[in-house]
Formats: structure tokens, C-alpha cells, sequence
């Protein structure tokens, strides 16, 4: 592990060109967003204030200024309440904003990186591991050695290349 005097969310900052994000888990529920992903299960209307949160002006100005932010998930249906959730109000949300999906859907095939953490990968240069518990709870992010950049590379890579855009995606799966 390396330690680098920019944090996570200044990453979004002052990142160039792409951020990429891998996303493994079937359940974030413990890391932020808690009071709309409750209103989901209630069938309430999302909280005021969703559809404009801070992600949502990173994002956008990150993409006005020609930069490209997105992600791959992997998933497996039928869908956890935390990813019918996310699917449904998030990516959503975010897609409005610029940024892209893309699902790794395992349910009929095998995970092609099984041993792939949770990450973003700015500008094909700096990794920020992320760490969760067990329970979809955020606890922090490891910036790993440079060393591991081409580990990093080829989850990105061969999780795009299993992956499919969301929009399809969730046209043919979405609920």
C-alpha cells in the first residue's frame, strides 16, 4: 500500500482524463444514500435533494469538462433489494449526469476476475482500493504501489469485455 496525500474525493478533482470504478458487491447499503435507499423499500418518493446531491455536480462538471467517469457491476440475478435500489434510482440518476455503466451479469457464466476488489482507477494511473465490511459499509481506501497497475488494468479490461452497457442491460433484466 501507498500512501497519497490526495483523498478519494479530491481524486474526482483533479483527475484528467477517465476515473473507472468496479463495483463487486451485491449490497452498499451502509455507505451512504441510507434515507433513499429505505424511501425504495417503502415505496416512497425519493428524498428531496436526490436528484442534485454532490455526486451528481462532480459528475456533471467532470463530463462538461470532456472527462469520462464509469463503471462496471457485477451482478447476479435475481437482483438483492439493494441492487434493484441502485439500478433503478442511482444508475438511473447518474446516467443523466454522464456517467456510464456497464453490468458484468454472472448468472449465466462465471466471474471472469473473481479475486478483483472493489476500486476506481484514475487516469490508468493511480489505484484507490476500496474497503468494505460485510455488511455494504464503506471503511476507507488503500492507494496501492504503481506496481499494481497492470493487475488493475486487466480487471478493467476483461470486466468490460464480459460487461454490457446498462440501458440494454436493464432493458432486457430491468424491473
Amino acid at each position: 500500500m501507498t500512501t497519497s496525500s490526495t483523498t478519494l474525493g479530491e481524486w474526482f478533482q483533479v483527475f484528467e482524463r477517465e476515473a473507472f470504478r468496479l463495483e463487486t458487491l451485491a449490497d452498499y447499503s451502509q455507505s451512504g444514500g441510507v434515507d433513499a435507499y429505505r424511501a425504495f423499500l417503502a415505496g416512497e418518493e425519493k428524498p428531496e435533494g436526490y436528484e442534485s446531491g454532490a455526486w451528481m455536480t462532480t459528475v456533471r462538471n467532470a463530463t462538461q469538462a470532456g472527462k469520462r467517469i464509469y463503471r462496471v457491476h457485477i451482478v447476479s440475478r435475481p437482483l438483492t433489494s439493494y441492487l434493484r435500489y441502485e439500478l433503478s434510482w442511482g444508475y438511473q440518476r447518474n446516467l443523466r449526469a454522464g456517467e456510464e455503466f456497464f453490468i458484468l451479469d454472472t448468472t449465466d457464466q462465471a466471474n471472469p476476475i473473481p479475486a478483483a476488489p472493489d476500486f476506481w482507477l484514475f487516469d490508468d494511473r493511480t489505484i484507490g482500493a476500496m474497503n468494505y465490511d460485510g455488511a455494504g459499509k464503506y471503511l476507507g481506501t488503500d492507494f496501492l504501489e504503481e506496481s499494481r497497475l497492470p493487475e488493475f488494468k486487466e480487471y478493467r479490461r476483461a470486466a468490460l469485455a464480459y460487461a454490457e452497457p446498462f440501458p440494454e442491460w436493464w432493458a432486457k433484466h430491468g424491473e
